[in-house]
């Protein structure tokens, strides 16, 4: 954590709600791209974001430095997500293709690079985009969260380990075996086909296979 993470936190433990507003400011889009890429409807992942900040303010006091601050927060939203995702069983949410996506840092909306593709183009990228989307949706809530945590967000093999309770092998193997299944999912698609089913896998689950 930065020196004035670490002050903030302290104070939010005390009861300072300025400090408990500023944190939330910090981690509130990050919080809604988490929920958003688990979930897929945008409703959905700001009432979850909402939930997981309540969860997070009750529980301050309980926060005693184990892991960053980071790491506690994302442990909060994975677990209610993937709760949530267990109750409703296999329903896929679904979202409009022209909607924003929310990212790490800012909203950004779907749109092609400057070089003026064609439409066939067009047509074909807003397929693959969305083709991915529905394949990471349709995994089990534990398969989701790995490729959610590592190939959305970018998150360390420790870092994921300690969100979601698991130790560093565990965390490969299980990567491995959600990034398979994301590959026989999306195997259907004839676009998709040559980008995620004909690379061959080395190694297994140990190796990083991006």
């Amino acid at each position: 954590m930065s020196i004035e993470e670490t002050r903030l936190v302290e104070l939010a433990k005390r009861g300072d709600a300025d400090a408990f507003g500023l944190l939330v400011k910090d981690y509130e889009r990050k919080v809604y791209a988490i929920a958003y890429r688990m979930l897929g409807d945008g409703e959905d992942a700001k009432d979850l974001a909402q939930e997981a900040f309540v969860r997070l303010y009750v529980s301050m006091k309980s926060f005693q430095g184990e892991c960053s601050f980071s790491t506690w927060v994302y442990r909060i939203v994975s677990n209610l997500c993937i709760d949530r995702l267990r109750r409703k069983g296999k329903e896929l949410a679904r979202c409009s293709l022209d909607a924003p996506v929310q990212g790490d840092e800012d909203e950004f909306q779907r749109q092609v690079p400057d070089m003026s593709p064609g439409p066939e183009e067009i047509a074909e990228r807003v397929e693959l985009q969305e083709a991915v989307r529905e394949g990471i949706l349709s995994l089990p809530p534990e398969y989701r969260a790995m490729i959610v945590l590592r190939d959305v967000n970018g998150l360390s093999y420790e870092e994921i380990g300690e969100i979601l309770g698991l130790n560093v092998g565990t965390v490969k193997s299980r990567l491995w075996r959600a990034r398979q299944e994301l590959s026989r999912r999306l195997s259907s698609s004839e676009l998709l086909r040559a980008a995620f089913v004909n690379p061959a896998v080395k190694g297994g689950p140990a190796d990083e296979v991006r």
